[in-house]
């Protein structure tokens, strides 16, 4: 059984927050955007990119029923960990050198960031999603579910739970979800491997997973 959805928190007011924060009221969500601090600092940015959503500070926006991380990845012990517990998070972030700096510690050749940040949000269920495709691609491609063409977003997980909450998220924003393996396959979303950048029908997605190799589990 999938939890109901009803509230979307979106942590980051940036390029890729606002276009999710739009999507998900597009798609009947109640959404409440935080950036860093004082809400206010935000109240005209969500009024000119995002009007219906709800500024707030990021621990009001981690108490709706599903939280996006859209901020810079360099910067995610920032995130409300204790007012994430049981929650379902969407990681949709992803290193940049030039925004993060360089920064050893989320640059693994065999780990996946979201598993750097499950590690620090040890009691939510994070999900890597939302992340491969272009901002302005998530803007123009949504369409119904059966829609031929539609494209399709991938979604990685160790909790089987939260990915069917994901899926259904997704598939209520415009895209197929896609189920790309466990949370540690997610490396396969980040920049540099064949899926980053793809705005692929659910097929050809599929296809460009199947020629890179996710690094294997931890034993």
């Amino acid at each position: 059984m999938i939890d109901p959805i009803n509230t979307v928190g979106i942590l980051g007011a940036g390029k890729i927050g606002t276009v999710i924060a739009r999507l998900a009221i597009r798609a009947g969500f109640g959404v409440f955007i935080a950036g860093s601090g004082d809400p206010a600092r935000i109240e005209l940015i969500t009024r000119v990119l995002a009007p219906d959503a709800h500024p707030v500070t990021a621990a009001q926006a981690a108490g709706a029923d599903l939280v996006v991380l859209a901020l810079p990845l360099g910067r995610y012990r920032e995130i409300p960990a204790l007012e994430l517990r049981d929650t379902i998070v969407v990681d949709a972030m992803n290193y940049w050198r030039e925004t993060d700096g360089d920064r050893e510690d989320l640059q693994h050749s065999d780990t996946s960031t979201s598993e750097i940040v499950q590690a620090f949000l040890l009691d939510s269920h994070v999900v890597k999603g939302l992340n491969h495709m272009g901002y302005h691609d998530l803007e123009t491609e949504t369409r119904p579910a059966g829609t031929q063409g539609r494209k399709a977003i991938a979604l990685a997980a160790d909790d089987p739970h939260a990915k069917l909450s994901v899926s259904a998220f997704i598939d209520a924003l415009g895209f197929d979800p896609l189920d790309a393996g466990s949370l540690r396959a997610g490396k396969l979303l980040e920049p540099g491997n064949l899926a980053f950048g793809a705005n692929a029908t659910l097929d050809e997605l599929a296809a460009l997973l199947s020629l890179t190799s996710a690094p294997a589990a931890a034993s």
